[in-house]
């Protein structure tokens, strides 16, 4: 699976073009490609975040689809709620500025980052504190070994 930034992936999304009969994809293809399961598919169609159409039983996903689960893995790893991604994917437009969503997409993204940053500094605080501890420890277990040998004998 190729990583992208959010840019790049939100560029791919605009001027899609429309689907052809060569652009769908079954939903085991779709799991492959991008690294998800078949049930993971089916819950982000549950959700109403993909909308593959059907051939009988058979799911097909388009271009858009397979657009749509991109940001929905990108808005994932950075950690959004599958509700904030869908709002966020949910404003594109084709034929507009989309000027509301980058809107939404830009709050949405600065909270989170600050949000990741503070996640960032208490896990740094954690870290510093379980590093001293781990070498008082070894300290105490150096100090004590040879004390142990010796009375041993």
């Amino acid at each position: 699976m190729t990583m992208m930034t959010a840019g790049e992936a939100l560029a791919n999304t605009n001027g899609i073009p429309n689907d052809h009969m060569d652009d769908f994809v079954r939903i085991g293809e779709m799991a492959k490609q991008y690294g998800v399961t078949l049930r993971t598919l089916r819950f982000y169609e549950d959700k109403g975040l993909l909308n593959p159409k059907r051939d009988g039983a058979t799911r097909l996903y388009t271009r858009r689809d397979r657009a749509r689960l991109k940001l929905i893995l990108l808005g994932r790893k950075v950690g959004f709620s599958l509700r904030e991604v869908k709002q966020m994917i949910d404003l594109y437009d084709p034929t507009g500025s989309n000027t509301r969503q980058l809107r939404l997409t830009l709050d949405k993204s600065e909270k989170q980052l600050a949000r990741l940053q503070k996640q960032r500094t208490l896990i740094d605080d954690a870290i510093a504190e379980l590093t001293a501890m781990t070498d008082t420890v070894r300290q105490l277990l150096a100090e004590r070994a040879p004390a142990q040998s010796s009375a041993a004998n």
